[in-house]
């Protein structure tokens, strides 16, 4: 299987070809290693806490042998600073925490859409 851990070139040129003005929610979907790595890292020691974070479970519709164990939504003001915090001297400085803990990943981008009308129609 295949691990996504970071985004590719590829991915962040078509997240900014998509042109998102305005907030984009971040749908950020965790597999967690049963010990943390850090043979990568060995300086660093696990800090830090989350704000919000959903514990995962087995999917209602989807793959049975799939598993995520953790789900996060953070709202970003713009995709723009979305790229400055993961390029922020801070988050990088514990990237190796991530690289350590985290089995796979992925990140969805999300973009608000008034939501359907009684009739089916977007209002």
């Amino acid at each position: 299987m295949t691990a996504y851990l970071a985004p590719s070139w590829e991915a962040g040129r078509d997240l900014f070809r998509r042109n998102i003005v305005g907030e984009v929610v971040m749908l950020n979907l965790l597999r967690f290693r049963d010990i943390a790595d850090y043979a990568a890292t060995p300086e660093l020691t696990p800090t830090g806490a989350m704000l919000f974070i959903g514990e995962g479970g087995p999917f209602f519709i989807g793959p049975e042998n799939e598993r995520w164990d953790r789900a996060m939504l953070v709202r970003q003001s713009s995709v723009q600073n979305f790229i400055a915090f993961a390029s922020h001297e801070g988050y990088l400085a514990g990237y190796g925490h991530r690289l350590a803990a985290i089995e796979d990943s992925r990140l969805l981008p999300l973009v608000a859409m008034a939501p359907p009308s009684a009739t089916g129609v977007a209002a």
